[in-house]
């Protein structure tokens, strides 16, 4: 009976399949395969959401040079470039040589880094790291450095056009026909701010005799007021204090001109105006490099040229005169006013000279 019953539930279960294959009005060879593996479609990029950065910055932000660009990251972080949140910056101060390049490593090997920025002379060590860590993007800015190309950037901050604007006033207002300049060193970017300075003092007082004291230091107080001491008592009544000293300005009651951020704070009768540095494009700049990248795949454009950008793009501006502007009379600050605007506008161009300046 067993037998016999299997053998009735097998016949009954042969029935059933063609009635329902009856019913389908087809095979199942005839069924549309699915999609293969292969062939499903790749999902799309993930845009980031943030951005971390590194950087070794030169001196400390006590130094102008530094300040102008931690001020400016702060600037740039808080207006969330691309909708990224960006990390506060993570920096070390004040090393060279050997010691950079353990920070720099130990940065990069963190991989916590998208951005990983040298604000100086660092091409040496960057180009070992840049093809080490080619997920990094690495950046460094002004004079000693050199063009490496693919995930790496060489910046300058030439802020030559806002020296120009000092020299037209510092030129005017000379009593003796003698103005100096205390220069930290004779890099390209410390020489196009002076050669700026000079021929706006020129331009306005063709008389101007110019000397120029270089102290061979990033920061050295004492150097600089030696120097300005010795050009104050050779007849100096306007001085250019590139190197951050301006115990000479007030002492010898001079006019002193600053760079970088407004040192008015520092001598308020004597500093008159400030070239203010805003590394705020370059930042943005940056960031602009590595977003492309990271959410299309392309490689980094291979930059074959220094990147910066001119005082009509936002990069610096004449500071305020403050309680000085009284001692400035009014057809000069039109002059100084005109000329600042013919800038901005591209009718007038400062010319960009990095050549080492020399005393008259």
């Amino acid at each position: 009976m067993k037998f016999s019953n299997r053998w009735k539930i097998a016949g009954l279960l042969v029935i059933l399949v063609l009635i329902l294959a009856a019913c389908g009005g087809g095979t199942p060879e005839e069924v549309a395969p699915e999609e293969s593996a292969s062939e499903e479609s790749v999902p799309e990029m993930e845009d980031p959401t943030e951005l971390n950065m590194a950087a070794i910055i030169t001196v400390g932000p006590e130094n102008s040079w530094d300040a102008s660009f931690l001020e400016a990251y702060a600037r740039v972080q808080a207006e969330l470039p691309h909708g990224l949140t960006m990390n506060d910056l993570d920096y070390t101060e004040g090393v060279w040589g050997d010691q950079a390049m353990v920070v720099l490593r130990e940065y990069a090997k963190t991989g916590l880094y998208d951005i990983i920025w040298s604000n100086s002379a660092f091409s040496d060590e960057v180009s070992v790291l840049k093809d080490e860590f080619p997920d990094i993007l690495w950046v460094t800015v002004g004079s000693g450095n050199r063009v490496l190309g693919d995930n790496s950037i060489w910046m300058f901050h030439h802020v030559h056009e806002c020296g120009y604007l000092q020299g037209m006033l510092s030129g005017a207002l000379t009593e003796t026909d003698t103005i100096g300049i205390v220069g930290t060193f004779p890099a390209e970017d410390v020489n196009d701010v002076i050669n700026g300075y000079i021929n706006g003092a020129k331009s306005v007082n063709p008389d101007t005799q110019v000397k120029i004291t270089f102290i061979e230091s990033w920061y050295d107080p004492p150097k600089a007021i030696e120097a300005a001491n010795a050009q104050i008592a050779a007849g100096v009544d306007q001085m250019y204090m590139m190197a951050e000293a301006f115990e000479p300005c007030v002492e010898a009651d001079i006019m002193c001109y600053a760079k970088y951020i407004d040192y008015n704070f520092a001598a308020p009768d004597n500093v008159l105006a400030s070239a203010l540095m805003y590394v705020d494009p370059h930042i943005n700049y940056v960031i602009d490099r590595w977003w492309t990248h990271k959410t299309t795949g392309e490689p980094y454009p291979d930059e074959s040229e220094t990147v910066w950008f001119p005082m009509s793009e936002g990069t610096c501006d004449l500071s305020s005169y403050h309680s000085l502007e009284d001692e400035i009379p009014q057809e000069l600050k039109d002059a100084v006013e005109a000329k600042r605007q013919e800038i901005l506008d591209g009718t007038y161009i400062v010319e960009l000279d990095m050549t080492v300046p020399e005393s008259d």
